[in-house]
């Protein structure tokens, strides 16, 4: 399997298919770089690079103990762009990734960056503070990490089967193989990674980094979205980017790339291909 160590001595698996300006795919959480499958399959038969990896502590990836935080995540998406010396790259993050994008580029500059694009992301700041009154308290965050310590077996089947999809909305139609699928790849990964990421991604301000950014970022964004609230997230990152476009799905749920892939890849090449 295609692995990079990054300096603290981590082992990071990584996809890398293809030929042609490369996109980079960064995961949610707790997942793994096989929750882009649709969107690496759309894109690589369209004359697309398509590199995705999976987080440390998640998927194939070592199960370190240590460094489930965005400037980790920020740095072994650096060692693996440099690793591949990849240029005029296009970055993709999904919820967790989206952050871990942003991190990125405002943490190691825009010199391998073309675009960016953040879906159903995290920024610019999940927790509730008294400069983020919007956000959702600490409590419920606490209440994920009680989840996950008592079953985390339990916890990985109820989110996907519930609000992650959309699936417990009126008239909804829960697919069993895409639930099943995001339990595979949570409990690939490892517990003690799973519970400090909880942490990195509610946690974690964006908002100085999003101020950074130069490049275009499109932002898409479910305005069903029960795992990070559309009103406190998408509208704000895009008014904070200097080249941010808000792009609003009505009715989508968190996990539209998978839900909704022929329209979220359609939007993504209009954008790429703009």
């Amino acid at each position: 399997m295609p692995t990079i160590t990054t300096k603290d001595g981590v082992e990071i698996f990584y996809k890398d298919w293809g030929s042609g300006q490369p996109i980079v795919f960064s995961h949610g959480w707790p997942l793994s770089s096989d929750d882009w499958d649709a969107q690496m399959l759309y894109f690589v038969a369209r004359g697309y690079r398509v590199i995705a990896h999976d987080r440390r502590g998640h998927g194939r990836s070592a199960q370190v103990a240590d460094g489930h935080d965005m400037d980790h995540y920020a740095d072994d998406l650096a060692a693996l762009t440099a690793h591949l010396d990849l240029k005029n790259a296009i970055h993709v993050g999904h919820s967790t990734g989206g952050g871990e994008v942003v991190h990125y580029i405002a943490r190691h500059g825009e010199s391998r960056v073309a675009k960016a694009a953040i879906l159903s992301a995290v920024p610019p700041l999940m927790v509730q503070t008294a400069a983020n009154p919007g956000g959702l308290p600490k409590s419920v965050f606490d209440d994920l990490q009680k989840q996950l310590a008592a079953s985390r077996t339990q916890f990985y089947r109820d989110l996907p089967a519930g609000p992650f999809y959309g699936y417990n909305r009126p008239g909804a139609k829960p697919s069993e193989a895409v639930i099943q699928n995001w339990w595979r790849q949570g409990m690939m990964g490892g517990a003690k990674a799973h519970y400090d990421g909880i942490v990195a991604f509610s946690q974690t301000d964006f908002t100085e980094d999003l101020k950074k950014i130069n490049v275009p970022v499109l932002v898409m964004h479910g305005d069903d979205d029960q795992i990070v609230p559309y009103a406190d997230s998408a509208p704000l990152s895009a008014k904070l980017l200097k080249q941010g476009t808000l792009k609003t799905y009505k009715g989508f749920p968190h996990g539209m790339p998978t839900t909704h892939a022929e329209i979220i890849n359609a939007d993504l090449l209009a954008f790429f291909q703009a």
